[in-house]
């Protein structure tokens, strides 16, 4: 059965139906997927019942994998595979992460609108998080199209940020709830890598604002005028016409372009439900930096 799409929302994410993920797709499925990636930038596959091994083939299907993943006590890893990452409240034995668990303080960030990956010099593509087990309640994902908020920014901020370069670093989103406490092999891992405010999407030929928690300094700006600028342009990003949220069923696999949107996890009991999330990411071509950026066709 070929591909089927039914769109989700106004402006974009769309569910994806008609194929089994556990065999990774051949070349013209995956040309689909992409050109329904360039179009609606989140795709919800239902019924996944994918096991490591077939999420890993899936997203290598579909392009390069990012090599490292970025937490701290990462040698804490309960999975098969150090390409995945483990978006889960559960410890190396399967157990609900301990209240004041260094590893759950840390992912508490992930309720912070973020684009995966900007912290490193070449961020990330696509991410696909599979939902192994979903809590009864809360725990949705909330996603953002920062291509229809650049649309509806007025021209003279556009005129404004256009060039703009920030600085991107874990330490600083972390720092935006109190975590604090690093090792030194940490901070050097989340230095701050710098990338554009505004980039472009060569396959959807479209700007987006290229925002995230991971912000924490605009290049030639004073600090405190830079972070108010960001904020600003957050709130006007996440405003309620431009977010999709999506409730989780168990064996869901969502895959989102984090180039053109952001995201937010929404809280939920983690003290007593577990949640065993799983992402494979792709990297993206090159940094923000080296890739082109033509504002003036406009």
């Amino acid at each position: 059965m070929p591909l089927q799409i039914t769109p989700l929302h106004p402006l974009f994410a769309a569910e994806a139906s008609g194929l089994d993920l556990r065999t990774p797709p051949p070349p013209e499925v995956c040309e689909a997927i992409h050109r329904a990636m360039d179009r609606y930038a989140v795709l919800v596959f239902r019924d996944q019942r994918l096991d490591d091994d077939q999420q890993m083939a899936f997203g290598e299907a579909l392009g390069e994998l990012e090599v490292a993943r970025a937490t701290v006590d990462a040698h804490k890893h309960r999975l098969k595979h150090d390409r995945m990452a483990d978006i889960s409240n559960l410890d190396v034995d399967g157990k609900l992460l301990g209240a004041d668990d260094r590893r759950r303080m840390f992912n508490l960030g992930n309720q912070l609108w973020h684009s995966d990956s900007s912290f490193k010099a070449t961020p990330a593509k696509y991410s696909m998080l599979h939902g192994r087990v979903v809590p009864p309640e809360g725990g949705e994902t909330e996603f953002a199209d920062m291509r229809a908020a650049w649309d509806a920014l007025p021209e003279k901020t556009k005129a404004q940020v256009k060039d703009l370069v920030t600085e991107h670093s874990l330490i600083y989103s972390r720092g935006q709830m109190g975590f604090e406490e690093y090792t030194e092999e940490e901070k050097q891992k989340f230095a701050p890598v710098p990338q554009r405010l505004v980039r472009w999407h060569p396959r959807s030929q479209r700007h987006s604002i290229y925002l995230s928690s991971h912000i924490g300094q605009v290049r030639g700006m004073p600090r405190p005028e830079a972070m108010m600028m960001i904020r600003n342009l957050t709130e006007f990003a996440t405003q309620r016409a431009f977010v999709y949220a999506h409730r989780w069923r168990p064996w869901d696999l969502v895959m989102w372009d984090n180039r053109c949107t952001m995201h937010r996890a929404r809280p939920f009991d983690d003290h007593a439900y577990p949640r065993d999330m799983r992402r494979v990411t792709l990297t993206d071509a090159a940094p923000t930096l080296e890739q082109a950026l033509p504002l003036a066709a406009e």
